[in-house]
């Protein structure tokens, strides 16, 4: 109690929810219910002496001036607009890549969505590695991600490309193209099917959604 009366004040009564770790403070004042994320981001345990980070909801993330609204604004737009209109470029590599050409088929026809290969690395935001990397192709993989401009992703497609695959205890064969790029969605499967390949990209498209364009540097 004498440690519980040293972190808290005696007019108030502390109360803990249990899923979500949001700790709220009850006043006996005219106050109210109050959060206290308003407070201080991080409050002393009073039984362990440590400190304990909230965890922020993301209702109560709200933009705390007009220029952090601008900024959030103009992340929602682009998000939106690279959505739209990917530009994979294709690096298939094995029988992987038979696969995702089906994705150009009529039967899928992912131009619908915005999604249209490019077969130069500048016009392009995305790269899909389709097949076995070997030792002798993992430099041009990554000379033809560095001539992709920022913001760029990486689709790493089947079980070779993921972690070798079959291939994977092979002298020549790279254990993962994330080795080489740094890679955003895996999409598992001997071959996956053109079904999982859309599916990667959806989830790619909800990636983007969340990214922000002034934390980009992070990536580089």
């Amino acid at each position: 109690m004498n440690s519980l009366a040293r972190c808290w004040p005696h007019h108030a009564k502390t109360y803990f929810t249990g899923g979500c770790g949001i700790l709220r403070t009850m006043s006996t004042g005219s106050q109210g219910w109050k959060s206290s994320s308003s407070e201080s981001q991080t409050k002393r345990l009073s039984v362990t002496g440590k400190e304990r980070r909230e965890v922020v909801l993301a209702s109560q993330n709200k933009p705390a001036g007009a220029l952090q609204y601008v900024l959030s604004k103009a992340d929602a737009l682009t998000a939106w607009i690279r959505n739209g209109s990917m530009h994979p470029m294709t690096f298939g590599l094995a029988c992987c890549a038979v696969e995702m050409m089906h994705c150009s088929t009529p039967r899928y026809d992912q131009d619908r969505l915005g999604i249209i290969f490019r077969a130069s690395p500048r016009q392009s935001d995305v790269m899909i590695v389709a097949g076995t990397l070997t030792n002798k192709m993992a430099p041009a993989l990554r000379q033809v991600y560095d001539q992709m401009p920022e913001p760029r992703w990486v689709i790493s497609m089947g079980s070779c490309a993921n972690g070798g695959g079959y291939y994977h205890y092979s002298y020549s064969v790279v254990r993962g193209c994330d080795r080489v790029v740094p890679v955003d969605i895996y999409v598992p499967g001997c071959p996956p099917t053109s079904e999982a390949l859309l599916y990667g990209i959806f989830q790619l498209q909800k990636k983007v959604r969340r990214t922000k364009i002034t934390r980009m540097w992070y990536r580089k």
